[in-house]
């Protein structure tokens, strides 16, 4: 295809998708190099790329003809990277407060009403896991590890720690619910 950028912008405006594909083959990897002196996470910033080009894609009657196309693609990749990372803290902090409630119920009743049946439930409870989850939530419980020190560990991204965590967590509440309803006030209070 031998068109200037603006014939380019023009056609990929009004829906040409070769326009779109040569923008994409042209910009995408410096656009991921962009990202990710951002975010450091090469899988992560593919997925931010990929998405922003999405979003053009949908919008690209919104295009103007005479913009400079890596400036704005660059931009828009900037400000989603920028939401992930924010959206990142907000699940982040949920996880942290949600395991939070979770340890301080658990500990709140070994506390007022030592238990050995409890603890066994406990133990069973976490041999029952996945094998993954069990290993994740181990490392983070037992070993007190972060999650980007687990998935280095493991080999993983720490949103895959963060899933199985996520996962452990909810199969133990689900196991545990009967001992943990009656001290959820507690925590509240807490």
């Amino acid at each position: 295809m031998s068109l200037n950028e603006n014939q380019l912008l023009a056609a990929f405006a009004n829906g040409d998708r070769r326009a779109f594909e040569h923008l994409f083959k042209e910009h995408y990897n410096g656009a991921c190099r962009y990202v990710f002196r951002i975010l450091r996470d090469e899988d992560t910033c593919e997925e931010i790329v990929q998405s922003t080009f999405v979003n053009l894609w949908e919008k690209r009657e919104m295009l103007k003809e005479d913009i400079n196309f890596k400036s704005y693609l660059f931009r828009a990749a900037y400000n989603t990277a920028l939401n992930y990372i924010k959206h990142e803290k907000v699940v982040n902090k949920y996880v942290n407060n949600k395991q939070d409630s979770i340890e301080i119920s658990i500990q709140s009743y070994v506390s007022h009403q030592p238990d050995f049946e409890l603890q066994k439930r406990i133990d069973d409870a976490i041999e029952g896991l996945p094998p993954q989850c069990q290993k994740v939530f181990r490392m983070s419980r037992e070993e007190g590890l972060k999650y980007h020190e687990i998935a280095e560990e493991l080999h993983i991204s720490k949103k895959t720690v963060e899933v199985h965590m996520g996962k452990a967590l909810k199969l133990l509440r689900t196991q545990l619910q009967d001992y943990l309803v009656f001290f959820l006030p507690v925590v509240v209070l807490l």
